[in-house]
């Protein structure tokens, strides 16, 4: 997910604001546990600690339902250190952070009337479930409760992508429009404190993050529209499209790697676009994209004319080699995950890349294979060498038949030091997590593999392990955060 990029253009990318990932959490936790602060300095009468817990996690998950449409990744301040896969990791898991909290908070008032007398500990908890009067939390939990499960079986629903879009957006808005009512109604911390502020704060943000998204992003794609030039086949069911900005339409300046939000024709919005890797250098004016035919709107980008309007939302992403001070590069690709990795080795081409480029790709048929010819070319003006993979053979083919495994890692690597090398890989999720597994078998430093995936489908690498680890340092800061309010006098 142009022109050639003058002076100003990178200067623009190496000074933008970057937010590490240890400073990304603690503003995370210090935005979500912020209502807490807030009602410490209210009047509200004491309360059992466990009612005070669950009036914490209440509050707390207020603020985390509005801080998702943040990190949804569409908002490149937060995801532009992160990169698109470390930031959707932590959408999905604070997912869940705020469904527990929702969960426990009706549950945590009530328990200690069911730790004493448990038939009036359910009839407690029924008229909270019930009474009108709560019914605006009830609405925003089920709304949350619904937009998690369908998100979790997105494959398994008998929808197109657009639908699921287009029910995604209202269930979130709903979920935040009915906690906040529910905090305003039923709060009682909310009437003793100065938290009706931050509730309209928080209320105004998520109006105006939806309002950018889908308002101002609508415009901006019908306003600066892009025409499409050239449709031609790469690859069984794999196309490249050559796009170029309208008249009047400035020139998308953006880094090797990176990826766009795609939309075509009359469907120019926001919720009917769709994430495609940019497969060409910032260098070469317009810029193409390879797309395979894999869903209900892949399907017909063959048969797109050309002269047909395009929406290009972006530039988003960190796969990208810019900057890396390694001594040696290496590319690897699955399937059509060969789109963002031929925008890297064309911009390795067209600034005179000097350094040792390896480059790996594999596919499940040799039918598969896109743009071997201009690999092939490539050769002949960088330092590359090529290993062309096939899980299944052909007549007609002579490369290798297998997968990407650890011994041929190690051939990949010969004559090269892994700790002062980089890769960049995209491919599907299994590709993904069995070879990055294995590059760090071979030697390769963990935090030197960058990768894109297409699916989740896979168990987890151990990358995604220690990142999942870290994630949850930030749960269990929000938990001692919870821990400590319920704790705290008034």
């Amino acid at each position: 997910m142009t022109n050639p990029l003058d002076s100003t253009s990178h200067e623009t990318g190496r000074h933008a604001i970057r937010l590490p990932g240890p400073a990304l959490a603690v503003l995370y936790l210090g935005i979500v546990l912020l209502p807490l602060a807030v009602a410490l300095f209210g009047r509200a009468a004491p309360g059992d600690h466990w009612e005070r817990a669950a009036a914490a996690l209440g509050m707390a998950a207020v603020v985390a339902m509005a801080v998702q449409f943040v990190t949804s990744g569409r908002f490149d301040i937060v995801s532009r250190h992160l990169g698109i896969d470390k930031i959707m990791a932590f959408h999905k898991i604070a997912a869940w952070w705020v469904l527990v909290a929702v969960v426990l908070h009706p549950l945590l008032y009530v328990l200690p009337t069911w730790l004493e007398a448990p038939t009036l500990g359910y009839e407690r908890l029924e008229i909270y479930l019930t009474s009108p009067h709560y019914r605006s939390g009830v609405v925003a939990w089920a709304a949350f409760a619904l937009l998690l499960v369908t998100s979790l079986l997105r494959e398994q629903l008998p929808w197109p992508y657009e639908v699921w879009r287009a029910t995604h957006l209202p269930l979130g808005v709903l979920a935040v429009a009915g906690s906040l009512h529910h905090a305003f109604a039923a709060g009682r911390f909310t009437a003793a404190s100065p938290l009706p502020s931050l509730w309209l704060a928080a209320g105004a943000a998520v109006a105006v993050v939806v309002g950018v998204l889908y308002g101002w992003r609508w415009l901006k794609l019908h306003r600066r529209p892009w025409r499409l030039t050239g449709v031609s086949r790469v690859a069984d069911r794999m196309w490249e499209l050559q796009v170029e900005p309208a008249p009047g339409t400035p020139p998308l300046v953006y880094r090797a790697g990176q990826f766009v939000w795609l939309t075509v024709g009359r469907r120019r919005f926001p919720l009917l676009d769709h994430p495609f890797s940019l497969s060409d250098s910032p260098l070469d004016p317009g810029t193409r994209l390879i797309i395979k035919e894999v869903g209900d709107f892949t399907s017909k980008v063959g048969e797109l004319e050309p002269g047909t309007p395009i929406g290009l939302d972006g530039p988003y992403g960190e796969f990208v080699l810019e900057g890396s001070e390694a001594e040696a590069v290496i590319l690897i690709a699955g399937g059509v995950g060969i789109a963002p990795i031929m925008g890297l080795l064309r911009d390795m081409l067209a600034r005179g890349e000097r350094r040792p480029v390896r480059l790996a790709y594999a596919v499940g048929a040799p039918a598969n294979f896109a743009c071997l010819g201009e690999i092939e070319a490539a050769r002949a003006h960088l330092d590359l060498r090529v290993l062309l993979l096939s899980e299944s053979p052909a007549p007609d083919y002579r490369g290798e038949v297998g997968r990407l495994d650890r011994q041929r890692l190690s051939t990949l690597f010969e004559g090269l030091d892994p700790a002062r090398s980089v890769v960049l890989m995209c491919g599907p999720g299994g590709m993904v997590t069995a070879v990055s597994d294995a590059l760090l078998d071979v030697g390769m430093p963990m935090d030197r593999i960058l990768y894109e995936r297409f699916d989740y489908a896979a168990g987890p690498s151990r990358q995604d392990r220690r990142r999942a680890r870290r994630l949850a340092a930030i749960g269990v800061g929000l938990a001692l955060g919870v821990a400590m309010f319920a704790l705290a006098s008034i």
